[in-house]
């Protein structure tokens, strides 16, 4: 159906009608209650459906991005590594609580470097209103999907005890539009990680030995 809503408000509702219920983890009071109150296995699907949500904004951001003038067409990410899985092999083998300490770290890398993005797009005298608008709300979500995953951690979901870091995506480039189109890029491939991350965690606890990646 078409979108009524401008914004934000479009990208989010519109969008969302496919995917189900939203994740919003704080009341009025700015609580997480709303995420510690429903089950395990329910937040888990909200969490993979916001994951999802994200990387399709992100894809539709990174098309929106090369009608910009000057942005280099390719790609040259640098990111910092994590001690992450960077297989299908060592995707297998990880442990339930590292997939999800790997979304988070993943998660919190991304939170500070999309802030910036949004912050710079808007020195842009011809980006796009929608790349502003999908890049903004990028960036608050990350945080609704950080809190989500930290409620599945104290929930036990992998029954994850080690201490968290925060981690820093760290690119050197001189030049703004290629730092910037880089930028989101990079977030782009880390959004899929994500959201394949939590669909295998989703897999194992129906099926432990029957999960595989293509």
């Amino acid at each position: 159906h078409a979108c009524l809503l401008n914004g934000n408000q479009c990208i989010y509702f519109c969008v969302l009608g496919s995917l189900g219920y939203p994740l919003d983890c704080k009341d009025d009071q700015g609580s997480i209650t709303r995420c510690t109150s429903i089950s395990q296995d329910k937040l888990l699907d909200r969490v993979i459906q916001h994951a999802e949500l994200i990387y399709r904004v992100s894809e539709e951001s990174c098309t929106l991005f090369v009608s910009v003038p000057r942005v280099p067409r390719g790609n040259m990410c640098m990111t910092k590594s994590f001690a992450i899985p960077g297989s299908k092999s060592e995707l297998q083998q990880i442990s339930d609580k590292w997939l999800l300490h790997s979304v988070l770290m993943l998660i919190q890398s991304w939170i500070e470097p999309m802030i910036y993005l949004q912050t710079t797009l808007e020195r842009y005298d011809d980006a796009p209103d929608a790349l502003l608008n999908k890049t903004k709300w990028v960036s608050d979500k990350l945080l609704s999907l950080e809190q989500g995953v930290a409620v599945l951690i104290r929930k036990g979901l992998g029954h994850f005890t080690a201490s968290l870091e925060r981690y820093d995506v760290q690119l050197d480039m001189p030049d703004s539009v290629l730092r910037d189109y880089t930028l989101l890029t990079c977030f782009k491939k880390d959004a899929h990680k994500m959201e394949t991350f939590l669909k295998l965690l989703k897999c194992r606890q129906t099926d432990k030995f029957g999960c595989f990646l293509f």
